[in-house]
């Protein structure tokens, strides 16, 4: 079965493998090429392995594809975190992939509302437009957020 054919096994992940740290690597050195330190809001190693998040990994057989998380705001609302796909494989349904597991899991935790934060630049388009086909709206700063230039804010309301 060719690679591409094959499907991708999402995983959660515990953050302790190499793979990961280099993914999550890559993803803060992207982030740094397009906003200014203080609308930097990805998450480290140590700060996704906080309580409130579950994060997981996108595989085919032993190559790591993606990752994503989801932090509990509160009982009814969630976060949104460190949705990354390797360049490597993008443009192949990982994020896609990975967005659907995070909706079906905010569902079945009872979430009421999912929301994110991404940035502005012309770089986040494809983010963003994937959100938007998702079911995603653009709403103003959640949680501890702040209004920035360099931020769009959007949420899902779930059923």
């Amino acid at each position: 079965m060719p690679f591409d054919d094959m499907p991708f096994d999402i995983r959660l992940d515990d953050l302790r493998g190499p793979e990961v740290a280099a993914l999550l690597q890559e993803h803060l050195q992207d982030m740094k090429l397009h906003s200014p330190p203080e609308s930097i809001h990805a998450l480290d190693l140590d700060r996704l392995r906080q309580p409130e998040i579950t994060f997981w990994t996108v595989w085919q057989n032993s190559e790591l594809l993606g990752c994503g998380a989801i932090r509990e705001i509160d009982a009814a609302h969630a976060e949104i975190k460190s949705m990354r796909t390797s360049r490597r494989h993008r443009r192949r349904g990982v994020a896609a992939a990975m967005l659907q597991h995070i909706l079906d899991e905010a569902l079945r935790r009872g979430y009421r509302r999912l929301s994110l934060e991404t940035g502005s630049a012309s770089a986040f388009e494809p983010a963003r437009q994937l959100y938007v086909r998702f079911g995603f709206r653009p709403c103003g700063p959640f949680a501890e957020y702040l209004d920035d230039p360099h931020s769009v804010f959007m949420t899902h309301e779930l059923q």
